[in-house]
């Protein structure tokens, strides 16, 4: 089974079960278009978080390489 036809097959039963849910009055929240939009928003939030850790660290190993260079050129004189 190819990756659309797992991912159609894999939707359309989510669809099934909100449309399930909503026939009981539980919830009209579940489908196809909330997960997108969750997932969608996830994957911005991890990237955000993923920006901020390169910035935090990135900033933090380039203070410490500069220190090196430093500290490798006083030792060479």
């Amino acid at each position: 089974m190819n990756t659309k036809k797992a991912l159609d097959f894999a939707l359309n039963r989510l669809d099934a079960v909100g449309y399930q849910l909503d026939r009981y009055g539980i919830t009209s929240k579940v489908n196809r278009h909330t997960l997108i939009a969750l997932a969608m928003a996830e994957q911005k939030h991890l990237e955000g978080e993923w920006d901020s850790l390169q910035t935090r660290y990135g900033s933090q190993i380039r203070f410490v390489e500069g220190v090196v260079g430093r500290v490798r050129g006083l030792v060479r004189i």
